[in-house]
């Protein structure tokens, strides 16, 4: 009964973990991808085992191509290797996994399937048989950064093998700091309290705002809140929000910026996309696959810069970096050949530099592999950019983003907080209201 009632939790869950994972996300879709030649299509989803292996992911824009292009350089070695792609939304994803686990029935499930970082811990706490333990396969781990490792790391044992990189970056136009006096350079390595006062300076001479951000969506204190290593669970997972110093910080600051008129709060994803399109903010504190929607803004090329997030002023260990997104690739227990599994993505998103050089120019995917980081192409200055070398710098900060308490509640618990902090922002108590968010997830728990 227990594992109905989390199962039925999940799916509730389902809509939230599509929001603000960018080109990650679960609503990018369309019509299937018809090349075929390194990658079939298919409309099963059950392993086939042989040589052949069935995967489960969304996005033919992102997704899709890079577990294709993977295929086609474990091809280059393996020349009777098959790999077939289903192309699977997210959400459909997580439905298809609980409504084969609830059935009993794994048989239905690929061999690779693609989750989002922060919804697998709910799914192999739930559906512990799905998935098969990575630990011991020889896959070496200790070349992803620990922030992103986290993620599919469940009691000491390692599910996932990392794939995009969600660490957080500011990214600000230049010529509106520019006409405030600024530049980026005065933007990189400060605290909260000089990023309040530099927005202030800047809303008073030009009029734009430094932020903007989702009034419903707690995104921004999340990414303050890993930045120091801080969470709104323990380490056993369990809510700790009250008497939690570090939510209370962020809270504040975020206050601050809403009241000071430096932070846009607005009512979509949509808004939230148009504020920065539109030239209404002078900045973006985003996990780094924001950088696709701020392209698209041919106008404005050469006049943005990339550099850290302001740290947390009271918190011990608080650092610049922090991370928002992100996905990882998991091998299902109905796997008939594990071991093929295993060496598919062992030689590829956890061993070939080649295949992180070239998903970064095709679909713009940024690895979280630290020997990518490395590559000459990751090191090359981009025009758009100010010609600053932006793909290194990322893994860079992935590399320095601390680890925090992760929890199969981690949507609940974000959901709550964010619904609670609307309430503060229109006067409610900040203790009273972040007693409600922690009991709110407490009975989610039971």
């Amino acid at each position: 009964m227990k594992k109905k009632v989390i199962s039925l939790m999940l799916i509730g869950a389902m809509v939230a973990s599509m929001a603000a994972c960018g080109s990650n996300g679960g609503d990018k879709g369309g019509t299937k991808d018809n090349d075929t030649s390194a990658a079939a299509e298919s409309d099963g989803g059950a392993s086939e085992g042989g040589d052949t292996l069935t995967v489960w992911t969304w996005d033919p824009k992102f997704n899709i191509p890079a577990i294709k292009e993977a295929a086609n350089i474990y091809k280059a070695d393996h020349p009777d290797f098959n790999l077939k792609v289903v192309e699977t939304l997210s959400d459909d994803c997580e439905s298809k996994l609980i409504a084969a686990a609830e059935g009993g029935d794994l048989s239905t499930l690929p061999d690779i399937v693609l989750m989002q970082d922060n919804s697998y811990q709910k799914f192999v706490t739930a559906y512990p048989e799905a998935f098969e333990d990575l630990t011991d396969s020889g896959i070496d781990f200790s070349q992803f950064p620990a922030g992103k490792l986290a993620y599919s790391t469940v009691d000491g044992k390692n599910y996932g093998v990392p794939f995009d990189n969600g660490a957080v970056i500011g990214a600000y136009r230049t010529d509106i700091l520019e006409q405030a006096g600024y530049t980026t350079a005065d933007l990189t390595d400060i605290d909260w309290n000089r990023f309040i006062e530099i927005g202030k300076d800047v809303k008073a001479k030009t009029g734009t705002y430094m932020l903007s951000g989702q009034a419903d969506s707690p995104d921004t204190i999340m990414m303050m809140l890993q930045s120091a290593g801080a969470s709104l669970f323990d380490e056993d997972g369990k809510p700790a929000m009250t008497d939690n110093a570090a939510l209370k910080e962020c809270i504040d600051i975020y206050k601050t910026m809403v009241d000071e008129g430096i932070y846009l709060e607005v009512n979509k994803w949509d808004d939230y996309v148009t504020s920065i399109t539109k030239g209404s903010v002078a900045g973006v504190i985003n996990g780094n696959w924001i950088i696709a929607t701020i392209q698209g803004m041919e106008d404005t090329a050469g006049k943005w810069e990339i550099t850290n997030m302001p740290k947390l002023i009271k918190t011990p260990n608080a650092t610049n970096y922090s991370n928002n997104g992100g996905s990882s690739w998991y091998i299902t227990s109905n796997c008939k050949n594990k071991d093929l599994a295993i060496d598919f993505l062992k030689s590829t998103f956890a061993g070939s530099v080649e295949l992180y050089d070239k998903i970064l120019a095709s679909t713009g995917a940024i690895a979280t592999y630290l020997p990518a980081g490395e590559s000459e192409k990751y090191a090359e200055p981009v025009a758009y950019w100010s010609d600053q070398p932006i793909y290194k710098t990322i893994v860079d900060y992935s590399k320095l983003t601390p680890a925090n308490n992760t929890s199969p509640y981690y949507y609940d618990g974000r959901n709550a907080i964010g619904t609670q902090i609307q309430n503060i922002m229109n006067g409610a108590d900040t203790d009273s209201a972040i007693a409600d968010a922690q009991a709110e997830v407490e009975f989610s728990m039971q």
